[in-house]
């Protein structure tokens, strides 16, 4: 004999047959039916299936459902069973919505709560009006990484806690390396109906363009824009513009204070990595230098001086950090 019911949320309550035989009558009724007595006839078919399913007492709501519509069906009221159908559906899409409501408030009451961890999941965000907003598009951006992307075994091992995705929060690639010789041969464009820059003649310029394009590509990859060889490229326009080493410095300060402005999302600077050759790499020692998008008569190789001061007013600028000495990261 049945006793309890398990419900969907989990909690354990009475059984009471009556809700059974309130649902088969109200689905009867939609399709013109008026028969309590048969209602109660075929509830008690399943009870009588439920208690063979569940020997301990203790049903499952779905499960009981699941044997309302079995009974309906056998007995030959398809379009009651039908009605039962549409209005157990129409009741789990309800659920749905009212989950999704009830998680979207807690979405926006935990990050201005401070209470969910992965808000600090990237320590070089902060909490505000753009963070918030990031936080909730990102909650939905996991759920499709792990439902659709990922295999069942993945998902399980990372809501399990075996082991931690990073990043789930957002639809594309970690990193991407752009290469500076492209930017020096055509410039910065490239994006239909958008702004385009011809290729650079002076340092200010091409800094300039990186800064730019570090910005504009940020919201392509979770991680960081990488340029490589970065001394290397910029060491050229020092002699050509016959720059001093205060001008050098002044040039790199604008750059590097300009490509610390917190413009990505979550109130943070964008992620941008610089590699530094410190000598003229073999692949780059006897390659062409390129100015303003032409080639000169020169190579990189030849370049080593202006790479030394250039390097040194870098590390000046970082080792001074900015107005308060902080250090940029």
């Amino acid at each position: 004999m049945l006793t309890q019911i398990r419900k969907r949320d989990g909690r354990i309550v009475g059984f009471k047959h009556e809700k059974i035989t309130w649902a088969i009558f109200k689905a009867a009724n939609a399709v013109g039916g008026n028969n309590w007595t048969m209602a109660e006839d075929l509830t008690c078919q399943v009870l009588e299936m439920a208690s063979q399913k569940y020997p301990d007492g203790l049903a499952e709501v779905e499960g009981i459902q699941d044997l309302v519509e079995k009974v309906l069906i056998e007995n030959g009221h398809a379009k009651t069973a039908k009605a039962y159908i549409l209005y157990r559906e129409k009741r789990r899409s309800a659920r749905e919505a009212n989950a999704l409501i009830g998680a979207t408030i807690n979405m926006f009451s935990d990050y201005l709560g401070d209470k969910d961890w992965q808000i600090q999941e990237n320590a070089n965000t902060q909490r505000s009006i753009n963070g918030m907003n990031n936080y909730v598009r990102e909650t939905f951006t996991k759920q499709y990484w792990l439902h659709e992307v990922y295999p069942n075994e993945v998902r399980e091992a990372h809501l399990g806690g075996d082991m931690h995705i990073h990043d789930l929060g957002f639809f594309g690639p970690y990193c991407a390396g752009w290469d500076l010789r492209q930017l020096l041969t055509d410039g910065f464009g490239g994006v239909p109906g958008k702004v385009e820059s011809s290729p650079a003649k002076h340092l200010r310029s091409f800094l300039g363009q990186i800064v730019n394009s570090t910005f504009t590509t940020q919201g392509e990859t979770a991680g960081a824009q990488a340029w490589s060889s970065f001394d290397t490229y910029c060491a050229p326009f020092i002699r050509y513009d016959n720059m001093s080493f205060e001008s050098i410095k002044q040039s790199l300060q604008e750059f590097v204070f300009n490509i610390n402005v917190p413009t990505r999302v979550g109130f943070q600077c964008p992620f941008s990595n610089l590699t530094f050759d410190i000598v003229p790499p073999a692949a780059l020692r006897h390659e062409p230098v390129i100015v303003g998008g032409q080639q000169t008569g020169d190579v990189y190789g030849d370049f080593q001086a202006e790479m030394d001061r250039f390097n040194l007013a870098f590390c000046e600028i970082m080792l001074e950090g900015d107005a308060k000495g902080r250090v940029f990261t």
